[in-house]
């Protein structure tokens, strides 16, 4: 009788949580097209910039995928380590001639770039608890709104990144995957789900660390898994097959690669 007790309860621990991610909000926007960006500013904080930065690895990826128009690909990074979204002066980076008026080509090379805007789009990203945190997230919910005015009054588009549970505490990825989507909606903006692909791909292979000691910043893996998620958000192509692997050894990337499109479909329902 305790074996079939036990069997019960885990049963009805399992409806009760397949009901709460039914229950979750769904996006409203799904994709970026048919224009979608090619120059980014990524907003945010240490989780962008660990492993020489989300946002170069983004970039390969487009370039990879789209090499006969590399050169019109740009990503820029603006983090502040700790940060969330009041942290950053957001209208300050679309000043004229600022962030992003200059890079470097393939072999080093200074290149001005002589652009009619900064950025198509900016992907923003709030601290790691301030989303869900008692006493932030009222703040979160300001400035997602001030800050998607400030990108749109600049012609760009504003995004929001999903980030990802601690190692620890994997209850963060419903609450942090739900008041991305609300706000998301709330500001008729796309919202990245890396999240929710950390949590697939540690369902399906919980022995690769997506995280380094911390629990909380990504590993290589971890930040190449949620560059995959980004890509297909950001261009509405698959990463799997895309020829850059950041260094990963081909059957882990072509793993990460399977589970960020397949978390970007369910996401925006496909």
């Amino acid at each position: 009788m305790t074996g079939i007790f036990r069997m019960l309860a885990v049963a009805m621990v399992a409806i009760s949580a397949g009901s709460t991610a039914l229950a979750q909000t769904k996006p409203i926007v799904t994709t970026l097209g048919p224009d979608f960006p090619k120059a980014e500013m990524f907003i945010g904080n240490s989780f962008f910039y660990y492993n020489n930065g989300l946002p170069g690895h983004v970039s390969l990826m487009e370039k990879a995928a789209d090499p006969e128009h590399k050169q019109d690909y740009h990503a820029t990074m603006v983090t502040i380590g700790g940060s969330g979204f009041d942290w950053h002066d957001v209208e300050n980076y679309f000043r004229p001639n600022a962030i992003g008026s200059y890079s470097f080509d393939d072999h080093n090379n200074v290149v001005f770039n002589n652009r009619d805007k900064i950025a198509d789009a900016a992907v923003m990203m709030d601290c790691s608890q301030c989303p869900i945190h008692p006493k932030l997230k009222s703040v979160f919910t300001e400035y997602a709104k001030k800050n998607s005015d400030i990108v749109r009054a600049h012609g760009a588009k504003p995004i929001f990144f999903m980030s990802w549970a601690y190692a620890d505490k994997p209850e963060m990825t419903a609450q942090l995957a739900e008041a991305y989507t609300v706000a998301g909606n709330a500001n008729n903006a796309l919202v990245i789900p890396a999240g929710l692909a950390f949590a697939r791909a540690i369902a399906k292979q919980p022995e690769l660390n997506l995280y380094v000691a911390d629990k909380r910043h990504p590993s290589l893996p971890g930040t190449y898994l949620a560059s995959c998620v980004t890509f297909a958000a950001l261009t509405g192509r698959s990463p799997v097959g895309n020829s850059y692997l950041a260094g990963i050894d081909p059957p882990t990337a072509a793993f990460l690669q399977t589970v960020a499109w397949e978390t970007v479909q369910d996401y925006y329902a496909k």
